[in-house]
């Protein structure tokens, strides 16, 4: 499926303030804010930056918030409302270290390759139609497939070593294939939490690739499922067929032409020739006429014979119409 690119920016705002929890009483909290948006949609609806994401964990410093209150995970669900962004709310008045995790939710789905393999094909993370195609280009050009058996292919030393097999069946390849692959690495952004009064509302930055799918895509699916241009289609066919029957009859046309122009007494012998035979097949013809009409040609060899097979053949005609008639038949 097309898709571009563009990068996703995700701006991470922080601030710190005091809230009240009681008479004269004041607890220092912080709040972290994860959103984003498309620097260059292609589209006229606007995505969720939820949308684009299977799962995202914020992970705090373990020593503040201790192992139970640390981590702030989000995960898509098939119930899974999309969101603008993620909010996250926490006691304190240090500077905290976080680390975001943000999964990419491809579509296709996207693997990771074993290193091995990864090195061997030069791929790293891609669909698993791309890796079976770039798998597929690595066997043909070291002309590993069997000569006598095509389904197999000869593993070389790389393969031996990866696949841990000497020889295998094309067909047992993606099950092979499957425990090479892993869930894609997380995109990783270490991010500082700021508690100074003079750095609230501080934003921190960050652009990430993201697929989206190609705006055609949606208007030629479209345009190909509309009735109305269906129509227009075919008539445009009905044309195109008509204007390519025009060209070969220009073309037979001008070939014609140039045959005579190059070789014109050449040309008239050949095409009277076949103007001759186009006659006979069109009037039923048999024979030649013009050699016919001479003396000469009844002085053949063959003549007496011919006369004789024409002469018995009449009577045989003539005794089966005497049989008809009379009802008898005559020996």
């Amino acid at each position: 499926n097309p898709s571009c690119s563009p990068p996703l920016l995700i701006p991470i705002p922080c601030s710190a303030k005091p809230e009240g929890e009681g008479e004269g009483e004041s607890v220092a909290s912080w709040e972290l804010r994860v959103e984003g948006k498309l620097l260059d949609d292609p589209g006229k609806v606007k995505r969720k930056f939820s949308s684009f994401f299977k799962s995202l964990v914020i992970e705090l410093d373990k020593d503040l918030y201790g192992p139970d209150n640390h981590l702030v995970e989000w995960h898509r669900m098939p119930t899974t409302q999309e969101t603008d962004g993620f909010q996250v709310k926490r006691p304190g008045d240090v500077n905290v270290k976080c680390t975001l995790l943000l999964m990419l939710d491809h579509q296709p789905p996207q693997y990771k390759l074993d290193a091995r393999l990864a090195r061997l094909l030069g791929v790293h993370t891609q669909t698993r139609a791309n890796i079976m195609q770039a798998l597929w280009l690595y066997i043909k050009k070291n002309k590993m497939q069997d000569s006598h058996e095509k389904e197999y292919i000869n593993c070389n030393r790389y393969f031996k070593q990866i696949f841990n097999c000497l020889r295998m069946k094309f067909s047992a390849i993606p099950v092979k294939l499957a425990t090479l692959l892993q869930h894609p690495d997380p995109i990783i952004i270490n991010h500082m939490i700021s508690v100074d009064p003079s750095d609230q509302k501080k934003t921190a930055c960050y652009d990430i690739d993201v697929e989206v799918d190609d705006p055609l895509k949606s208007q030629m699916s479209n345009f190909l499922l509309s009735t109305t241009n269906q129509q227009e289609i075919a008539v445009l066919d009905v044309k195109i067929h008509d204007t390519i029957e025009s060209i070969n009859q220009l073309k037979t046309q001008r070939d014609f032409m140039l045959s005579f122009s190059n070789h014109p007494q050449e040309f008239i012998q050949d095409w009277i020739k076949s103007q001759w035979r186009d006659y006979k097949v069109m009037t039923d013809i048999i024979g030649n006429p013009e050699e016919e009409r001479r003396a000469e040609f009844y002085h053949e060899p063959w003549t007496q014979e011919g006369v004789g097979r024409f002469i018995f053949s009449k009577i045989q005609q003539r005794r089966q119409e005497l049989e008809q008639v009379l009802g008898i038949r005559i020996t």
